[in-house]
């Protein structure tokens, strides 16, 4: 299997990773193979499944690392002899100019993971301040991330909808499902602030609206127990001006979690779907309410960076004007509004998944 020799591993190279802690990766990768080899992996076998498949992908980063460390020391060492100092010399600045991409890349698969990446999500949308323009601005983020999923192989389907005369929404909650949707749109949420001038403005000026964004990593079963004694569920008829639902149900299910006192509305035309749906978006808000939770436990430092999912915090502004995009997060402006409302959004979170991971570096090599 995978060996690191120190002295190799030391010789005219700084080595930022301790080796230490690769030995114990490895070691623990070793013990995995092995369980699952001999089947004894018995009623853990879900979990330490999952832990191997994960450690797959930070052996081979380590893997690669060590032999371009062995091969630095082995073309210093050839450095020393005649016949094969020239070889030497012209293989060693190309192995050593890519030894900080190898250990930049080690370092990143090394970072803590989330647990919730590779789930789908449950996307909200919420019109702020600005009255039928800030439901106009919803509906057209809703549709950017409908087009941005269309992209990505990711389905889209609307639970839930309060839409309004002008074709706005004042609300819409949507499952997103697919693999990995919760490490990309997790960065959406906040507050979207929109400057442009309103369909409805006959003088020509520009206002500025806002939405709110929330995206929730869709919980299962197993993350949230949800006793009876603690939910009240009520059955009555959808109602509201301008909600899709109107009139067209009694089989609304309305689910109340006692001790949170977290209420979700669920309103297809089927009380059996409604209940179903209602369920999984409780178990979704508590499985939020948990990790935000744990993470306020974690370190109250992390309530600032990109990943915090502050709903209440303003975090990019769409100027329809001058064709800007700019994140507040990140500091990143682009002048391509027309492609990004069209969802083409995978330059900003590229950008947004870099700096949250160039800050969790930075907590590793203070």
């Amino acid at each position: 299997m995978l060996t690191l020799d120190p002295r190799q591993a030391t010789r005219n190279v700084s080595a930022m990773i301790p080796e230490d802690k690769l030995m114990q990766i490895n070691a623990r990768f070793e013990f995995l193979e092995a369980k699952m080899a001999d089947g004894t992996m018995a009623g853990d076998f879900a979990s330490l499944s999952k832990e191997y498949s994960d450690l797959r992908p930070v052996i081979d980063k380590i893997s690669q690392y060590q032999r371009l460390i062995s091969d630095i020391a082995e073309a210093e060492e050839m450095l020393g002899d005649p016949e094969m100092k020239e070889l030497a010399a012209e293989e060693l600045p190309e192995l050593k100019a890519a030894l900080p991409k190898a250990e930049h890349e080690l370092q990143l698969s090394l970072l803590p993971k989330d647990e919730a990446d590779e789930r789908s999500a449950v996307l909200e949308i919420r019109a702020g301040t600005g009255g039928d323009e800030a439901a106009l601005f919803a509906g057209d983020l809703l549709r950017m991330y409908q087009r941005y999923c269309d992209t990505t192989g990711w389905k889209l389907e609307i639970i839930d909808a309060s839409e309004t005369e002008l074709g706005g929404y004042r609300e819409v909650i949507a499952n997103v499902k697919g693999k990995g949707v919760f490490a990309r749109m997790k960065f959406e949420s906040g507050v979207h602030r929109v400057q442009r001038v309103p369909s409805t403005e006959s003088g020509g000026r520009v206002h500025t609206s806002a939405a709110t964004v929330a995206v929730l990593p869709e919980a299962e079963e197993v993350d949230i127990d949800l006793p009876a004694t603690d939910l009240r569920i009520d059955t009555m008829r959808a109602s509201g001006a301008g909600g899709q639902h109107v009139n067209t149900t009694d089989s609304a299910v309305r689910i109340v979690h006692i001790p949170t006192g977290i209420m979700v509305v669920s309103a297809e035309k089927s009380q059996h779907r409604n209940r179903e749906i209602a369920m999984q978006t409780m178990r979704t808000r508590l499985y939020d309410l948990k990790r935000q939770e744990a993470d306020e436990e974690r370190s109250a430092s992390r309530k600032g960076q990109v990943g915090s999912g502050d709903r209440s915090e303003r975090i990019r502004t769409y100027n329809f004007p001058q064709g800007r995009m700019t994140d507040h997060r990140i500091n990143l402006t682009l002048y391509k509004l027309d492609q990004i409302i069209q969802g083409d959004l995978d330059e900003i979170i590229d950008a947004l998944i870099a700096d949250d991971q160039a800050q969790k570096l930075a907590e590793l090599n203070p």
